[in-house]
């Protein structure tokens, strides 16, 4: 028979267990920290996806994209800071996980037939102005209109491979802030929505005046080549036929799918670069703080 200790104890350890109380699942109390910034990603991006198809929008190249930006600045700027505590944890789980989750599925729309349809001229193009642009970028930006490293290079980004998007995906890799984000955005989106004009109309003067041989295909090829977004080259390449538009896009999603090894390359640089300053400081600091006699011998 068990003895009266034996019993006391059951019924201390019984009553410690129900005093305890119910634990939730880390994956549930995570779900529940991601849940309401991941309502308000997914309702802006709703919102951005019904407004991207209005015909005027679409007419003139602004994209679903470009128009979630735009809310997510408006909704940054006025509400976000009352629901910031709260929302947070999913806002930044949206940009850091699903935003490189998106860039992925992107690039996997290209297939290799899409890319023999352009040429490997067309690739080496497309790989010629992707690192001319952002080096031009990154040096006119800082060497000529004053602006400061992480800006240009964001400017370069978006302006070399894919607009908006770019920029988005360049921001974690050069830890760039909120306001060096919103004017590259808006440095890309008005360059190209000025492109989705003026290359139909260069083209049309080039034809009429025949400056030189100019096909819908090679029309195509140089505005899929340097345009910023997907929807501007669309509407840059529809003005001047559905040749024109296909060899635009095909060309487009090349530079497109550069964008994975570019930010590779970049990180790599930048983690370098960064040891390199540190190293210096380093060795500064210790030749500073030698003794005189060590430096004077």
């Amino acid at each position: 028979m068990p003895s009266e200790n034996d019993a006391m104890e059951k019924t201390m350890h019984t009553a410690t267990l129900t005093a305890q109380p119910m634990r939730t699942p880390a994956g549930m109390q995570r779900v529940r920290q991601l849940a309401p910034g991941l309502a308000l990603t997914g309702v802006l991006a709703f919102a951005s996806i019904q407004l991207g198809k209005i015909g005027w929008l679409q007419s003139n190249g602004i994209s679903a994209l470009t128009l979630a930006i735009v809310l997510g600045m408006v909704v940054g700027n006025t509400v976000y800071p009352r629901i910031g505590a709260t929302a947070g944890a999913g806002v930044t789980f949206s940009k850091a996980s699903l935003l490189r989750l998106g860039i992925i599925l992107y690039g996997l729309r290209l297939t290799f037939q899409d890319i023999g349809d352009v040429g490997w001229t067309g690739v080496a193009i497309d790989a010629t102005v992707l690192c001319s642009t952002f080096g031009l970028a990154c040096f006119l930006g800082t060497r000529v209109f004053g602006l400061d490293r992480k800006t240009a290079m964001l400017i370069g980004a978006g302006s070399s491979i894919c607009g908006a998007a770019a920029v988005m995906a360049a921001e974690p890799v050069v830890r760039g802030r909120a306001e060096q984000v919103m004017v590259a955005v808006a440095t890309v989106v008005v360059f190209g929505t000025l492109a989705i004009f003026l290359y139909p109309v260069l083209y049309h003067l080039i034809a009429q005046y025949r400056l030189f041989d100019l096909s819908p295909t090679a029309y195509g090829v140089f505005a899929g080549s340097t345009i910023h977004e997907v929807a501007q080259v669309v509407a840059a390449g529809r003005a001047v036929g559905e040749q024109a538009a296909n060899t635009a896009v095909i060309a487009k999603m090349v530079r497109v799918m550069m964008l994975a090894p570019f930010l590779i390359i970049l990180s790599a640089y930048l983690s370098r670069s960064a040891a390199r300053d540190a190293d210096a400081v380093d060795r500064e600091a210790k030749w500073k703080t030698r003794p005189r006699h060590a430096a004077a011998s």
